[in-house]
């Protein structure tokens, strides 16, 4: 009888055994049968958020917001197209590319090249990982005819860019494909080249039967420029002729901070945003008439997206492909009485559109996380099964629920060089000039737990606080002015504001120069027991004399570039094992 059992027991055995390596070896044959995902990224040029331009997108809302992921705290680290676009490719803080501006000497696709990033950059990654690169449209400013060749762009299976001087010309584009030369699509509107172009790609890459990678990048609603008639002239953007009437009587949001009244807010922001004059009448129409000419122009994007969408339904590819949409940088047109443009750390500027829809992607969700451009090479890395690199200053999104996402509350914001005033009515720098030079500052953009900061030094070491929670329109900067130095210490988040500044100024010296897992997780850098994680954390008293001890964000002088000398302090001190720094060395 034992026997028996002994042998029947044997056989159940076997029996479970064979069945779970029957059910190893299914689930092994359906990993292998998935495909790779595939990618489509379109990246539209200076398009705003907080002005909401997106409203006027109804086949994107549709299309992207509707049926997929719209990441509502998303952030760009850089308000300028190149510096931006490069930390966006690598996944890297301006300061760790030191591509910081949109021509040399410390910008542009020459820069780029100087730095060694076209053999280090996305598509380049990609394609070592079996993907099928594509890409067309805008790649960076200073990428141009004289100069495309030396050396070609790297990493695409195909591509076909806009190059200089005619990369903003709306009708007189003109686009160099693979390794031919550059071709004049003089009279015709950019736009449609740019989508004619991203769907002859996205036909190669359905063909192909690999996993593709397909960047589509139309330059709206950047202003047009036409540096070939010998001007470099910043006008409105010039829409398809089919949606030129569109919106008429549109206008700027009128939000507290357009264009404020020194009887209603205290003209806002530091350096040379302060002393900006109020904007007349006729400045406000033209102004309301650029924006009309930036929302017509992205009309064009519009329909472009909704082609993108149909041609993958139709070659049965929705169900396996992310698409990814954003912009390089926000903009503003009248708020703090700037004229239109960028590369202010304001929400207008900083803020940027991002939707993401694809396989295991919710539907119609509201995303309140904190994300940058530095997490989208990271992102695209784990939705396609990449391991992540060590040189990655950002972490994957919480696209999906096995997404190896680590959450943070920061943004770091950090900029070199000039303002630029945009359009017929910039010249309202010095001389009558578009330019304002010393526009250099570092930020530190925070949402977390009950706060809502954004907290900057300039290179004049002038200093920005606002409390966006109570202040969303950035008009009360709450740092303390010199005549105020012997004035009572008002609380913020229940302590004295004294003490909140010296912790988002300590954070901040650990941001301005981070590099990989501490731009992640820089609170590790001053307490590397794990014991604070959050500004709520870090304003606990015990920590009070640590924190005041710290050296202070501070620039030695003003540089149009990231020159390290420029910079003042970079290592903060670090609390251990209970103790702060000057107590246990």
């Amino acid at each position: 009888m034992k026997a028996s059992i002994t042998i029947v027991a044997g056989v159940l055995a076997i029996l479970a055994v064979n069945e779970a390596a029957l059910a190893l070896s299914q689930q092994g044959q359906q990993a292998k049968a998935k495909p790779a995902p595939n990618f489509v990224f379109v990246i539209t040029d200076d398009q705003d958020l907080q002005l909401n331009s997106t409203s006027y997108t109804p086949l994107i809302q549709k299309h992207l917001k509707g049926k997929g992921t719209f990441f509502k705290n998303h952030f760009v680290t850089t308000a300028l197209c190149c510096p931006s676009r490069v930390s966006l490719w690598t996944g890297r803080q301006a300061h760790n590319t030191n591509v910081t501006d949109v021509k040399p000497p410390y910008g542009g696709y020459p820069r780029f090249i100087e730095q060694g990033f076209n053999s280090n950059f996305l598509p380049v990654w990609l394609q070592q990982a079996g993907y099928e690169t594509y890409y067309t449209g805008k790649l960076f400013n200073g990428h141009a005819v004289d100069n495309y060749n030396n050396p070609f762009v790297a990493g695409f299976t195909g591509s076909d860019f806009l190059l200089d001087p005619f990369t903003y010309s709306y009708l007189n584009p003109t686009f160099q494909r693979n390794h031919d030369l550059p071709v004049s699509f003089a009279g015709q509107h950019t736009t449609d080249v740019t989508t004619e172009k991203a769907l002859g790609f996205l036909n190669d890459a359905i063909a192909a039967k690999k996993p593709f990678f397909l960047t589509v990048a139309p330059i709206a609603p950047h202003a047009d420029i036409e540096s070939e008639s010998g001007s470099s002239a910043f006008t409105e953007p010039i829409p398809l002729d089919r949606h030129k009437n569109l919106f008429p009587d549109v206008k700027v949001p009128r939000t507290k901070n357009f264009n404020p009244d020194e009887k209603v807010a205290q003209p806002s922001g530091v350096s040379w945003i302060h002393d900006l004059p109020k904007q007349d009448e006729d400045t406000l129409e033209y102004n309301d008439h650029y924006y009309r000419q930036r929302l017509r122009a992205l009309v064009g994007v519009d329909e472009l997206v909704d082609k993108l969408v149909t041609r993958l339904e139709d070659a049965g590819l929705n169900d396996n492909t992310y698409i990814i949409y954003t912009s390089d940088n926000g903009y503003h047109i009248g708020q703090h009485r700037l004229p239109p443009g960028k590369t202010c750390g304001f929400e207008e500027d900083i803020r940027v559109p991002l939707f993401i829809r694809g396989p295991g992607v919710p539907a119609g969700r509201e995303a309140e996380s904190v994300t940058t451009h530095i997490d989208l090479a990271p992102t695209i890395f784990d939705l396609a099964g990449i391991p992540l690199r060590d040189d990655f200053d950002g972490t994957p999104l919480p696209v999906v629920k096995k997404s190896k996402d680590v959450r943070h509350e920061h943004v770091t914001v950090e900029y070199w060089g000039v303002g630029l005033g945009e359009g017929d009515k910039g010249a309202v720098g010095p001389g009558n000039s578009p330019f304002f030079v010393n526009n250099t500052y570092k930020a530190v953009r925070l949402l977390g737990d009950g706060y809502n900061f954004y907290y900057s030094v300039w290179c004049n070491n002038e200093h920005q606080l606002y409390d966006i929670n109570e202040d969303p329109f950035e008009l009360n900067n709450l740092y303390p002015s010199t005549s105020s130095s012997g004035a009572t210490d008002p609380q913020l988040l229940g302590h004295p504001r004294s003490h909140v500044i010296t912790r988002l100024d300590a954070l901040l010296l650990v941001l301005k120069s981070c590099r990989g897992v501490t731009c992640i997780k820089p609170w590790d850098v001053l307490h590397p027991d794990g014991s604070v994680q959050s500004l709520r954390d870090a304003l606990d008293s015990v920590y009070d004399d640590f924190y005041s001890t710290q050296p202070k964000v501070a620039y030695d002088h003003c540089e149009a570039g990231y020159i390290i000398d420029a910079e003042g302090p970079q290592t903060p001190l670090t609390h251990r094992y209970g103790l702060s720094w000057e107590l246990w060395t």
